[in-house]
């Protein structure tokens, strides 16, 4: 069996160090390693010793992590945490689902929903009304206790991975669209994309995702409808890789005020590895605005790495960057 994409990197990696790598067989996305000088570390998936635990913590709460990046003077969406009846209740606060959509309201439809500390864009959505609010809001509150009411802005999304003081990886990411031939119907054009995203490896599309049916109504669609050649329709609003978004790379594209930010957020939350997301015009070039979306402790980079051998070598240059830096510590 082929193993995790995080194990075949680290594989080759290992080697050119002189580390040995062990996997755990039953749990195959984690492992130990043992380097050449005696030192030891673990990780799971994309989780590595790198970062400390508090900082790691504090990245995957988004609503704690907006709070210090807003204080930190960055730019972050304004916006507000809610919670189900249960922990409301514990906590004795009044921020329950009902209260969120009255601050939805303060704000201004569209806004974003999305769960407080869940991952891959999971359950992520722009909501324009009271019934799709609710909707959300129900469905996030079924699998976790908190959710965030976001301001909507405006812009293309971008991802940077940070290393201490070095962006390794910068792209652009692009929501899950199709393009018509002017013969498939919307159902046999997203078949047709969830069979290349299978064969490059990527985590399939989850046909029966609630967010794809609204997309589509919201644009007077439906998954009989024959698209005319060559036009092209978003079928999400967030453009998470792990949803069936697209990649443009531009590593080498990234303008040095953005570095110089990205660098500079991974520093002020006391991370060291990080995928920082922003939203802005153009990240290509000189910055004028932006909106930090949200900070990564343990950024995922098997959809980005399966668009081509040039970004399967960025993620190699990085993992290695990683184990030497924990190596001689």
């Amino acid at each position: 069996m082929k193993p995790p994409f995080v194990v075949s990197i680290l594989q080759k990696v290992v080697e050119q160090i002189g580390a040995v790598l062990l996997i755990d067989p039953e749990c195959k996305f984690a492992g130990h390693i043992t380097f050449k000088n005696g030192k030891t570390t673990v990780f799971r998936s994309t989780q590595f010793n790198i970062n400390g635990f508090g900082a790691a913590e504090i990245a995957k709460d988004k609503g704690c992590s907006s709070f210090f990046l807003r204080q930190l003077g960055y730019r972050v969406p304004e916006g507000k945490t809610f919670f189900n009846q249960e922990l409301c209740q514990r906590i004795n606060t009044l921020r329950n689902i009902d209260e969120g959509f009255e601050y939805a309201k303060y704000l201004g439809f569209p806004v974003i929903v999305k769960p407080l500390n869940l991952s891959q864009g999971t359950l992520v959505t722009k909501v324009y009304n009271k019934r799709e609010y609710y909707q959300v809001a129900k469905k996030i509150f079924q699998v976790t206790s908190g959710l965030i009411v976001e301001r909507f802005h405006l812009g293309n999304d971008y991802r940077v991975v940070v290393l201490d003081d070095e962006v390794f990886i910068t792209y652009q990411r692009i929501p899950l669209f199709i393009i018509g031939d002017g013969q498939a119907t919307i159902s046999e054009l997203l078949q047709k994309k969830q069979l290349e995203l299978n064969q490059s490896g990527r985590r399939l599309i989850d046909l029966e995702d609630f967010r794809i049916q609204k997309k589509l109504t919201r644009q007077k669609l439906n998954f009989e409808t024959v698209l005319p050649k060559n036009n092209i329709v978003y079928l999400l609003d967030n453009a998470n890789l792990s949803s069936g978004g697209e990649a443009v790379d531009l590593t080498e594209k990234i303008h040095p005020d953005f570095q110089e930010l990205a660098i500079n957020i991974t520093k002020d939350m006391s991370l060291r590895l990080a995928g920082v997301d922003i939203i802005t015009s153009d990240i290509t070039q000189p910055m004028e605005d932006y909106t930090l979306i949200e900070v990564n402790g343990s950024p995922g980079l098997l959809n980005y790495a399966s668009f081509g051998e040039l970004q399967i070598q960025r993620v190699e240059n990085l993992y290695l960057k990683v184990l030497q830096t924990m190596e001689n510590e």
